[in-house]
């Protein structure tokens, strides 16, 4: 039965490959609508029943879906679909030795060139200096814009930080990315004053680096129900963009390709800016040289002297 062997895959995922939650709420999400339209659809229950065929089929049904706005399900969400089956049969292939069909035999549709969108250094500097730091929670604010830019932290990565992780005096500090994976990040001389100063003002003992201050006040558990949450983070980064005129919706993620852009266009190499970020594969880092390739051209474009004839 194909429902059990499902169960395993998540449960590999989490022990043996160190996925996290999220990842595999995803996976369970998009193998789920691959076992309801199997029952809905075929007479398969076994995963030598699951054949290219049946596969072709899958991927027209995933086509023609609609959410629940009516409109057809993107193609890159139909790409995850497909990612998630391929993922579960090279378990059931390498690791269970299960005959079913290759995952080498379901080809992933091409994607267009990912856009990348990031902030000049004129934006990032306004977004910087939007917060105002007359209270505790403004220079939190500031210390976690001056943390995102400064060190390209993945949103979930920044609130999971506590405050014993980090070394104010080195100006690094470790962090576990995406993978159970293992990195080192550096703050900026400017990020590593700000949180200096944003703890100094913490009246609190609590564990978690970045808290909030709404809602009533939980000490429990060194302070764990206090930790801002990634929602909050994406909320403080979007007021503090409306509040400063930016013309874009702005995230965290934002400021990662920012930092990312940044290093690239200052002339750091693709492969540590890669280790800088967490990136598997250097495939993941190599969106932002179309970004810099962009900035080149408009450098040329606009000193170069055969271009002002």
């Amino acid at each position: 039965m194909l429902e059990p062997l499902i169960d395993d895959f998540l449960e590999y995922l989490a022990v043996e490959k160190g996925r996290s939650q999220l990842t595999i709420r995803e996976y369970r999400h998009y193998l789920e609508r691959f076992l309801d339209w199997i029952k809905t659809n075929t007479k398969a229950t076994e995963p030598g029943e699951i054949t290219s065929d049946l596969v072709r089929k899958y991927r027209l049904y995933l086509a023609n879906l609609r959410n629940n706005d009516g409109t057809l399900l993107k193609r890159i969400t139909q790409t995850y679909y497909i990612i998630a089956l391929r993922a579960f049969l090279r378990y059931l292939v390498v690791q269970r030795n299960i005959a079913t069909l290759s995952p080498d035999k379901i080809e992933l549709p091409k994607q267009s060139q990912r856009s990348v969108s990031f902030l000049t250094s004129e934006q990032v500097e306004r977004l910087l200096d939007s917060p105002k730091i007359s209270d505790e929670a403004g220079l939190r604010d500031k210390a976690i814009l001056e943390t995102l830019f400064s060190t390209g932290l993945r949103v979930s990565e920044l609130v999971r930080l506590n405050r014993d992780q980090i070394s104010i005096e080195r100006k690094e500090f470790g962090v576990r990315g995406k993978g159970d994976k293992l990195r080192v990040v550096f703050l900026s001389d400017t990020a590593a004053q700000w949180l200096e100063r944003y703890l100094q003002a913490r009246q609190d003992s609590f564990k978690p680096l970045f808290i909030r201050y709404s809602g009533r006040i939980d000490p429990g558990k060194d302070g764990e129900k206090m930790r801002l949450t990634a929602r909050s983070v994406q909320g403080i980064v979007n007021k503090y963009a409306k509040r400063c005129g930016l013309p874009m919706e702005v995230t965290p993620h934002t400021l990662r390709h920012s930092f990312a852009t940044d290093l690239l266009i200052g002339g750091a190499d693709l492969r540590s800016v890669q280790e800088m970020l967490g990136h598997e594969s250097i495939r993941t880092t190599q969106v932002y040289t179309h970004v810099t390739n962009k900035h080149l051209k408009e450098v040329h474009e606009a000193f170069h002297s055969r271009d002002k004839k």
